[in-house]
């Protein structure tokens, strides 16, 4: 059968079209991988000009995609039907689908894989495509550690127990190990689904929840004297003032350092910054408390200079050791060594990270301001969630309404 090249459009570069005739009962054609410049290309010929290496290098790819061609029309069956559906397939052939892996690491890559295409998508945040990665690491750790393979299939009470031991015999605080245990089994689960052997007990893998530490926050009066003490340089000294900004607005560090003067307005009076916040894509519309007010009038209307988490973590630290905030209390913290959490008796300033203002906003002006109102600030999704994010239970509302009695 006659194999013939053309092209079918004028932009630059324009795909190559085959087209296979025979008489009157074939005549079928179907667009190629190759592209090319339509001035680069000889329509009588049908075939590119060899002007250059390139022509010539896509002439010889033609031609062995011809020959190709050629060779499969001259195995097909007697009663294969050659259309234009045929050369497609011959041309994007179907990718044969790999099988699934049982090693339950494996599986995560395959997971992480489809992750990160929703991710691309905008279904899900990356963080929580990071998340899962971590996991993926440490159960990759305890399958190197203890030579011995990790299958969706063990994935039991018993490989809970020594997945536990595991962690905590490598410094791994209880609330990851919980967190993990729980992820493992929504990823053993998803395999599950897809048809992959797990184990009959997997149902019955049980993830206790951890006693948490108590949740620390900064007082009105240690935000009043970090506030008054003097800085020793300007870096801590702006990072002192993006710290008491987020006491007084209860934002995400991914929120609130980037606030700048630009998202502020006038409305009855009162400024308002208005942003959309990172983690949910909630659009938010907030007073500026006057303390932060206070703030910017210091800098001329704008707000601290950015900086990094990272550095803005290790600033606030220092800032509030300067305060003399050293009094001993039990909490947990980011082992520097190990880069682990670890619970125990540490001076208050060590404890101290970028989420303590979002927590000290809550917890400051609890039983104040409207309950509701706070949730509508920190954006929390329900009153249950906000409550139990600054360790507070319904017993707390109780003697709330007591007062009215």
């Amino acid at each position: 059968m006659p194999i013939t090249f053309f092209l079918q459009s004028t932009r630059k570069p324009a795909p190559i079209y085959c087209r296979i005739r025979e008489g009157i009962t074939v005549d079928a054609k179907a667009r190629t991988k190759f592209v090319v410049n339509p001035e680069d290309w000889s329509k009588a010929k049908g075939q590119p000009k060899i002007k250059d290496a390139s022509g010539k290098m896509l002439a010889n790819e033609l031609e062995d995609f011809k020959r190709k061609l050629t060779a499969r029309l001259n195995k097909r069956q007697p009663d294969e039907v050659i259309n234009s559906d045929w050369l497609k397939t011959f041309i994007n052939p179907p990718q044969q689908a790999q099988p699934m892996p049982g090693n339950l690491v494996d599986y995560f890559d395959r997971h992480i894989e489809l992750m990160r295409a929703e991710e691309a998508q905008g279904k899900i945040r990356s963080g929580t495509v990071k998340k899962a990665h971590v996991d993926r690491q440490l159960l990759a750790r305890m399958q190197a550690d203890t030579g011995t393979p990790i299958m969706i299939a063990d994935v039991s009470p018993d490989f809970a127990e020594r997945f536990e031991k595991y962690c905590a015999d490598n410094g791994y605080a209880p609330m990851t190990i919980a967190r993990t245990l729980r992820y493992i089994k929504t990823v053993c689960r998803s395999a599950r689904k897809k048809g992959l052997h797990t184990h009959p007990m997997l149902d019955e893998v049980k993830t206790a929840k951890p006693q948490r530490s108590k949740p620390i926050h900064l007082t009105f009066d240690e935000l009043e004297l970090i506030e008054q003490s003097a800085m020793p340089n300007d870096h801590l000294d702006n990072a002192r003032d993006w710290l008491l900004i987020s006491c007084y607005t209860g934002q995400r560090v991914s929120d609130f350092l980037r606030f700048d003067k630009s998202m502020i307005r006038i409305e009855n009076g009162k400024q308002l910054i208005e942003f959309t916040q990172v983690k949910t894509g909630k659009i938010m519309t907030l007073p500026l408390h006057t303390k932060i007010i206070e703030l910017l009038q210091k800098r001329g209307g704008d707000f601290p200079r950015a900086i990094s988490d990272q550095r803005y973590n290790d600033y606030i630290k220092e800032v509030c050791r300067i305060a003399g905030l050293t009094k001993k209390i039990n909490g947990s913290r980011k082992n520097p060594v190990t880069n682990r959490k670890e619970t125990g008796i540490f001076e208050k300033w060590e404890l101290v990270s970028s989420h303590i203002g979002r927590r000290s906003f809550a917890s400051n002006f609890f039983g104040t301001v409207p309950t509701s109102l706070l949730v509508f600030a920190t954006g929390h999704s329900t009153e249950r969630q906000f409550l139990e994010y600054i360790g507070k239970t319904d017993t707390t509302k109780a003697m709330q309404l007591a007062d009215y009695f």
